[in-house]
């Protein structure tokens, strides 16, 4: 069983998502806590195998936790997945920095996070697949690095089109639950909002984005844009 450790400061979302992950097959819930003095604690106590883990904490960020439990010595770090209202694109690389295995804004259904859990499960069992071997080869090597991912953007886009910005907004629709509008997506990456446009209109092409349109008082459609799972 993985042994996860619920974090979260509101009460009644934190005994939402430990329902959530109690019914995701290879999962145990081993406790549940509210600030990061609590998290670090029963980190190192309880010895979680994976944190899901909440940005904004009453005593400090989910992301200190990180910080903290990575600078400790004996005793590896639970992974986690951070679970949080915060779509600062700045709070998801800083997360990616430090190691965050997913990143799930609220709210989202217990689909969503049992997807992730699903994904991360599946990577365990590679990796504990593989532990049973002498050695390891590239592909091998391929394979754990994708299993807990979506799949890649095209490495060689269409000209005009640079991958890391690609990289970056298919990044921002993974990790934001709901459907972006270009201006939304070009708020969240820093790029301009007709460059937004551009990349979105590829990826939509490429069939890794959905284009939904959603109708307002005037009668013209809202263009807005899914990561297709």
């Amino acid at each position: 069983m993985i042994r996860t450790l619920v974090v979260d400061d509101d009460f009644h979302v934190s005994h939402i998502h430990c329902d959530y992950a109690s019914r995701v097959e290879g999962f145990e819930v081993v406790g549940r806590v509210t600030t990061v003095a609590e998290t670090l604690d029963a980190a190192r106590t309880l010895r979680p195998d994976l944190l899901l883990l909440d940005v904004f904490l009453p005593d400090g960020s989910g992301l200190d936790v990180l910080r903290q439990l990575s600078g400790d010595e004996g005793g590896a770090r639970p992974d986690a997945i951070m679970i949080t209202a915060d779509r600062d694109i700045t709070s998801v690389r800083t997360a990616m920095k430090l190691g965050a295995v997913g990143y799930l804004v609220k709210p989202f259904g217990a689909a969503d996070l049992a997807e992730r859990l699903t994904a991360y499960r599946e990577l365990q069992q590679r990796v504990d697949a593989l532990g049973l071997a002498p050695r390891t080869d590239q592909a091998d090597v391929d394979a754990l690095f994708s299993a807990a991912r979506p799949p890649a953007v095209p490495r060689v886009p269409a000209k005009g089109h640079s991958a890391p910005t690609l990289a970056l907004l298919h990044q921002v629709l993974r990790t934001t639950h709901d459907a972006l509008s270009a201006a939304q997506a070009a708020e969240l990456t820093g790029v301009s909002r007709a460059t937004a446009q551009r990349y979105l209109s590829y990826l939509v092409r490429e069939g890794m984005v959905r284009l939904e349109l959603r109708y307002g008082a005037t009668g013209r459609p809202e263009h807005l844009y899914r990561i297709v799972h």
